[in-house]
């Protein structure tokens, strides 16, 4: 689906402001916004995900949020199939798609030339069955020995990741790293701009954004959502911030103790966020709290994408 048409994204880790500046290159563009970050596809999963309120999106267009149910597994493939179906109904209507969120694969998913190897049931139960009687760490280790590339860049807490790697391996003969080529757009006129901040301060926005989570009521969120299936939740029930509270709710943990976890979990991911787009040399970074973001925003964008 290579064009021409331009595709904007703003990307870089969680707690930066992207959904903001998105609104307003959308508003300054004619523009719509798509969804790029995994979590936001669930239904129900607003207060731990910073889901904007419509007076937020500020009239702006907003796709690909709440499509799926807490129980359903995530899908990139599956994203990508969402994510073009929305870029070229925009395209139709004569307006510029504005990609927001920090999920990184999930960008290139959008952007890039990438095409996900399909799954063997067998094979996918056999390592998930693996997984459970031996654990990530194991898993990680089988991983290590066959494709240390792919083991370099997965954790070795994240099993699904684990098991998603050893069955394109063994469905493909070749190793899971293959399967993501160097950096090229399928639209001439994509254009990537990171956000980004200080450590310190986004260690601080982080933690402050934790606790306004809290006030706005995220425990009674996941409480309702545990009723709709979210501890049964593949993807969902791992969510920052949902899987704390899920084990606070279980008795495991303490509320105060939940909260702390989500924070230093939150930060974590954020550090591997900005790894991962740190890698693409194509993004444009910009500081976060430039007085003049946006115009610089807008000025990098009609450089690029010739706007």
């Amino acid at each position: 689906m290579d064009t021409d048409d331009p595709v904007i994204a703003v990307v870089g880790p969680t707690a930066a402001g992207k959904s903001d500046l998105a609104v307003e290159l959308a508003l300054r563009l004619d523009g719509e916004a798509i969804n790029a970050d995994s979590m936001q596809l669930y239904r129900g999963m607003d207060i731990g995900t910073a889901k904007l309120t419509p007076d937020e999106m500020r009239g702006v267009p907003h796709h690909l949020l709440d499509i799926w149910d807490v129980t359903v597994t995530a899908s990139v493939a599956e994203y990508q199939r969402l994510s073009d179906a929305a870029i070229a109904e925009i395209h139709a209507r004569g307006r510029v798609p504005v990609l927001v969120g920090g999920s990184g694969l999930y960008v290139r998913a959008a952007l890039d030339h990438l095409e996900f190897p399909g799954t063997d049931p067998a094979v996918r139960a056999r390592l998930e069955a693996d997984l459970a009687a031996d654990g990530p760490a194991a898993l990680h280790e089988r991983l290590r020995a066959r494709d240390p590339a792919s083991a370099a860049a997965i954790l070795p807490s994240n099993g699904r990741r684990i098991v998603r790697a050893l069955e394109v391996i063994e469905i493909t003969g070749r190793p899971f790293s293959a399967s993501m080529p160097a950096h090229e757009y399928r639209h001439a006129g994509a254009v990537q701009i990171g956000l980004s901040v200080p450590r310190p301060e986004l260690d601080a926005r982080i933690a402050l954004r934790v606790e306004r989570m809290w006030e706005a009521g995220l425990v009674d969120e996941v409480r309702e959502l545990e009723e709709a299936g979210l501890r049964d939740g593949l993807t969902a029930g791992r969510a920052l911030g949902y899987a704390q509270v899920l084990r606070f709710l279980s008795g495991e943990w303490t509320e105060e103790r939940a909260k702390e976890e989500t924070i230093r979990a939150t930060r974590r991911f954020a550090r591997r966020q900005e790894s991962w787009f740190r890698r693409d040399p194509r993004v444009r970074w910009l500081p976060y709290d430039a007085p003049d973001l946006v115009e610089r925003a807008l000025e990098t964008v009609r450089r690029t994408a010739r706007l």
